[in-house]
């Protein structure tokens, strides 16, 4: 019967990790290494790094080498020739343009600036993604570790309840009913089993995704006794200026608004005058003519040209209404990702504070369990408990085990949740909670 001691005891052993674990920082910098998603972002950053060139490109002189070639057919009748010639003629040279005003190419670059601000900030919010889905990913492999453990420690605890109704079955002092629920029980703990398996399948998965890899070691667990600190300062509402002022989210909300404000700024100026710098050196050549004479000459040109449009079909117009309608969507986002800001904080706090109340309180249940198991064994040496009972003690101590792990990754999970939403979290915000691991 005390066997079930050590059998608990060494499958806690086992889902709490072992010393050849992997922790948080290992994993998460795999995911630096390997992560598509992350990638995929590091990739768009170094893509619309480009745009700036493009638009200062307009800025600098524009010049093109232009060559053409015609075959000429003329019926002429003039003082100078009469009748019919075939003749080739090409033309070739090299023309420039440099733009004096074009206060459309200003804007441009202004936009480009923005957009380049904006993808770094979004480059910022993808590696905070990725500490986030580490954290969520690492800690999901933990509780569903945890998770079998305790069912599998209440399958061992069953299979020896079964073992016994069958054996005082077999000598009278128990009837099938006892069995027969015995049997029905270990059914039932079997099937979750089962999904305790499956979900600590799909939960590595999800960390192998991550890293582009499978994750052979054991994880670190969570280091024992647990000791994370409360959210400082103790100010709900300090926090959510904090998120409203420094969130990636709020940032990158702002920095949509002053790209739409600017973009109708741009749009405008469809309708303004251009000026611009000419300058042509062309050689042309002809065999004939409807003088009747070959030309052969080259020449060279520099100008100025004013353009001002006074009708383009409406788009300069339509154009401004899109780019004004979008600015309206983008202030709309921002108010309605000021909100979400602020609410997620408000529950990320509650949540941090809630869930180191409730592991302080399942502490209390798992110490107040543990006297239980101990009573109940005490009284099955001395006639006044059986078997069973002892056996359903140990079944309650290892769920309370697992409630207060699931507190502890709640804890956990809120906390990161909170600085997540209200600052730019670095590398060593992931080193701080890597020492609430067993190293």
């Amino acid at each position: 019967r005390f066997e079930m001691i050590r059998v608990v005891s060494l499958l806690f052993l086992m889902f709490s990790g072992s010393a050849q674990a992997v922790d948080l920082m290992d994993i998460y910098r795999e995911a630096v290494r390997n992560d598509a998603q992350y990638a995929a972002a590091k990739a768009e950053y170094l893509a619309v790094q480009e745009r700036l060139p493009q638009a200062q490109a307009s800025r600098l002189p524009q010049i093109n080498l232009e060559a053409g070639y015609d075959y000429n057919s003329i019926d002429s009748e003039s003082p100078f020739s009469s009748g019919h010639s075939d003749f080739g003629s090409y033309e070739y040279g090299v023309t420039a343009t440099q733009s004096l005003y074009r206060k459309q190419n200003d804007v441009a670059i202004d936009i480009a600036q923005l957009e380049i601000i904006k993808a770094n900030t979004r480059l910022e919010l993808a590696n905070q993604n990725l500490m986030k889905r580490t954290m969520y990913a690492y800690a999901d492999v933990l509780i569903a570790r945890t998770q079998l453990g305790t069912v599998r420690a209440q399958k061992s605890a069953i299979s020896e309840q079964l073992e016994l109704a069958k054996r005082n079955f077999s000598v009278g002092t128990a009837t099938i009913t006892d069995q027969r629920e015995a049997q029905a029980r270990f059914d039932l703990v079997s099937a979750e089993e089962l999904a305790a398996v499956n979900v600590l399948r799909v939960s590595q998965e999800a960390l192998q995704k991550l890293v582009g890899k499978p994750v052979l070691d054991s994880l670190a667990p969570v280091r024992m006794p647990f000791d994370m600190d409360a959210p400082v300062p103790n100010d709900i509402d300090i926090w959510v200026r904090r998120a409203s002022e420094q969130s990636l989210e709020m940032v990158l909300a702002q920095h949509e608004l002053e790209l739409a404000k600017t973009r109708v700024e741009y749009s405008r100026l469809g309708a303004a005058p251009t000026v611009d710098l000419v300058g042509a050196v062309t050689d042309s050549y002809a065999g004939n003519s409807t003088f009747g004479a070959g030309t052969d000459t080259t020449a060279g040109i520099v100008g100025l040209r004013l353009k001002v449009p006074l009708f383009e079909g409406g788009k300069v117009n339509s154009e401004t209404r899109e780019a004004v309608s979008q600015y309206d969507g983008a202030l709309q986002e921002l108010e309605y990702i000021k909100r979400k800001v602020a609410q997620e904080t408000r529950e990320a706090y509650l949540d941090t504070i809630t869930g180191l109340a409730r592991v302080t309180a399942f502490e209390q249940a798992l110490a107040s369990t543990k006297l239980q198991v101990e009573s109940t064994k005490l009284g099955l040496e001395v006639g006044v408990r059986t078997a069973v009972d002892v056996l359903d003690a140990e079944t309650l101590l290892a769920e309370a085990r697992r409630d207060m792990y699931g507190a502890i990754r709640d804890s956990i999970l809120a906390k990161f949740r909170l600085q997540w939403i209200t600052g730019r979290m670095v590398e060593q915000d992931m080193v701080d909670f890597n020492t609430l691991f067993v190293n």
